[in-house]
């Protein structure tokens, strides 16, 4: 039988009456990011999927390496399938594992049972297949407490499994399991990060860039789209919206009083990202705040800029420090490409002095004298969208 790969479903598992269309979304997502790599059968039995491949030409190397992105996979694992005979599983252990065995110091095995009709206990059949193990390879010593290698075997209802450790998943929910969102993607470091998190809960992402030719050049808007497909390796397929922002701030400089500049260029890029996400069906929309980072991310100025959306605003880092954020983009990927320098439109006519707690009733007074409709409808109908 050909070598496999199982994937160990995460929360799905305690869903209850719906657990079947969580993994349909999931499965639908493992056969798409596998697309690159060959022909694979996919299929899942009692919370666990398994890729097979369907001839040698697949690459299972690459295979293993994009399923680890994919989120909804608590752990996973190379696997080699045998005959359920305890003979058959002892000398596929020996055969497969057999660069392991040697290069660790120790190990232990630990089976499970799901095909209650094979006639060996779980632990029977580790004893057994253990006792040939120590036999086949006798400078690796049992440990059952503390090994360098477990050797797990797994009987199933189709076959018996045998692999060594898991590597961890990425977790969280199948994305598309949990609805679509608009999520605020600039070029820092946030708001990458924010779209991370929200997927990871099986949220699909329709990300918004707001763009200030020729305040911020090519460069800029090069740098997001490099980012969102650094995401897209976790989140899919994206549509980015690329909106066009320099109108809109030229008014707010132009017309309005210095130290709102900061809080109601926020309430124009909720205003247009409400708008986008009722166009697109989302449930809500998301940023990168996180509270009192800076002058626009106060208590106060979130709330006056939230005052404008139709839908809820999730910040899944508005509890974050800068330090566990910036770990978690290093882990996901979009660090580097996050502190290259150049600017974006929030670095855009600063105010000097911000107005740090504003009011619903500040900010209308301050932006009565802009048609606000009209500005809002011209950067939604002015709006790029590129396929990643």
């Amino acid at each position: 039988m050909n070598d496999i790969i199982l994937l160990k479903q995460g929360e799905i598992v305690l869903k209850g009456l719906n657990k079947k269309a969580f993994e349909q979304k999931l499965m639908a997502n493992v056969q798409r990011r596998l697309r690159p790599y060959g022909d694979f059968r996919v299929y899942t039995i009692q919370s666990t999927v398994y890729v097979e491949p369907q001839n040698d030409d697949a690459d299972m190397d690459g295979a293993f390496e994009a399923l680890k992105t994919v989120f909804g996979i608590i752990a996973l694992t190379r696997a080699a399938a045998c005959e359920k005979d305890k003979d058959a599983i002892a000398q596929k252990a020996i055969e497969y594992l057999a660069p392991a065995m040697r290069a660790a110091r120790s190990f232990k095995v630990e089976s499970k049972r799901s095909d209650k009709s094979f006639p060996m206990t779980s632990i029977q059949l580790s004893q057994y297949v253990g006792g040939l193990l120590a036999e086949a390879f006798p400078d690796t010593k049992v440990d059952v407490h503390d090994p360098e290698l477990t050797v797990e075997l797994e009987v199933r209802d189709l076959a018996a499994y045998v692999h060594g450790d898991p590597c961890p998943g990425a977790g969280g929910m199948p994305v598309g399991s949990n609805g679509t969102a608009v999520t605020l993607l600039s070029g820092g470091i946030d708001s990458p990060v924010s779209s991370y998190m929200i997927a990871k809960r099986g949220v699909h992402l329709i990300p918004v860039h707001f763009y200030s030719f020729p305040y911020t050049g090519e460069a800029a808007k090069e740098k997001v789209l490099a980012l969102a497909r650094q995401l897209s390796v976790y989140c899919g397929k994206l549509r980015l919206c690329v909106v066009p922002f320099t109108r809109i701030q030229e008014e707010i400089r132009d017309k309005c009083p210095e130290e709102y500049f900061t809080i109601l260029m926020r309430r124009f890029m909720m205003r247009i990202a409400d708008r986008i996400a009722v166009d697109n069906r989302c449930g809500a929309l998301v940023t990168g705040e996180n509270l009192g980072q800076v002058a626009s991310q106060t208590m106060q100025a979130m709330g006056v800029a939230e005052s404008v959306c139709t839908l809820p605003v999730l910040r899944p880092l508005i509890g974050f420090d800068k330090e566990e954020i910036i770990r978690l983009a290093r882990k996901i990927g979009t660090f580097e490409t996050s502190i290259l320098p150049y600017e974006d439109c929030c670095t855009v006519f600063t105010p000097r002095h911000p107005a740090l707690r504003p009011t619903v009733a500040e900010a209308e007074a301050a932006e009565a004298a802009l048609d606000v409709a009209a500005l809002v409808e011209e950067a939604v109908m002015g709006t790029e969208y590129v396929k990643l």
